[in-house]
């Protein structure tokens, strides 16, 4: 029984995918380390803490100021105050105490997570959906007037802020009311749905927060998939497959995408690791009970360990992300190296 379980062991230590997936995984950890430290010592630069917001409030009394300044960790070094930190998320899984909300980091995050992953999938579903059709079809028709068309549309999608575009829905939800919600992620009256009705409800007003965030993502993906593909049907390959009489169909769909596909798989490991950070407008504008928010109040009042726990959510998933396009890449194209990969 040794034989084979050592083989096996040495079979796994020298796959490829599995040596490059632990190297990239020791790599994000120390990143992740890194960057902590970073974030921590930028927080305490800035000016001011979370107490001095209190301190303006004559009913709080400074002995119970200074209770909370003990209470909180803040009379300590900032270095201190990491090292604790550090070994809490360690050894216990622990991000800390919100000040402000005076419960734990994790549950604060956990509770706004799936609101904020709800529109930011849909919202990536339906750029893709869309998007990379309307590449093909610019690629395909290349300076007809559909195409002329399709880059116009990209154009202006990618010159209007986000701001800009959440704020003209907002402004055509109000003169449409009540045939599109304003704001908020349920109707007043989503408690006495039924189970479907309330699924629907949440689904109607993810309309325009998902619309908003689609806009300039779908802009600038069609362009990239337009002009990449573009640039392999120019390739001698493509031309052969055609001299051979093969469909125009299975040119462009069976050998032209599946190499064009590559830069947008990974681009999808950026998008993914924009999910929780990415929707901040949407959230602010549709009223929409997301992270981006809870993130904002935090940075505004200094609530260190939550602004923390954020920023190292957003690293993880910027790692996750990257690993993930890496190893689609392998799949999609056999030939790519995963050792070549930077």
């Amino acid at each position: 029984m040794d034989i084979p379980i050592r083989s096996i062991f040495s079979a796994v230590a020298n796959n490829e995918t599995f040596v490059y997936v632990t190297k990239r995984l020791l790599q994000g950890l120390l990143t992740l380390l890194l960057a902590s430290i970073l974030c921590f010592l930028i927080i305490e630069l800035a000016p001011g803490n979370y107490l001095d917001t209190l301190k303006q409030n004559p009913v709080i009394s400074p002995e119970r100021i200074e209770e909370l300044r003990q209470q909180f960790g803040l009379d300590r070094p900032w270095y201190e105050q990491y090292g604790r930190w550090l070994i809490q998320v360690v050894t216990q899984g622990n991000f800390g105490q919100s000040f402000a909300y005076q419960r734990s980091v994790s549950s604060l995050l956990w509770e706004r997570m799936g609101n904020t992953l709800l529109i930011s999938l849909s919202s990536l579903m339906v750029t893709w959906a869309i998007a990379i059709p309307l590449g093909i079809v610019g690629a395909v028709h290349q300076n007809q007037w559909i195409d002329r068309v399709l880059r116009i549309l990209s154009y202006i999608g990618q010159g209007f802020p986000s701001f800009i575009t959440a704020l003209i829905l907002l402004i055509g939800a109000q003169n449409l009311s009540p045939w599109l919600p304003v704001g908020g992620m349920t109707s007043v009256h989503h408690s006495d749905l039924n189970p479907l009705g309330q699924c629907l409800d949440v689904l109607w007003h993810m309309i325009l927060p998902t619309i908003a965030l689609s806009i300039t993502s779908f802009a600038g993906l069609q362009r990239i998939t337009r002009g990449e593909l573009l640039d392999v049907l120019r390739q001698d390959y493509i031309q052969t497959a055609r001299a051979k009489g093969l469909s125009e169909n299975r040119v462009i769909y069976i050998h032209a995408l599946r190499n064009a596909v590559n830069p947008l798989i990974t681009l999808l490991g950026f998008e993914f690791a924009g999910l929780l950070s990415g929707a901040f407008i949407a959230e602010f504008f549709f009223n929409w009970p997301g992270l981006g928010r809870l993130i904002y109040s935090a940075v505004l009042a200094k609530d260190i360990y939550l602004v923390m726990a954020s920023l190292m959510m957003g690293a993880t998933l910027l790692i996750v992300g990257n690993l993930m396009a890496d190893l689609l890449l392998k799949v999609v194209d056999p030939r790519i190296k995963l050792e070549n990969i930077n």
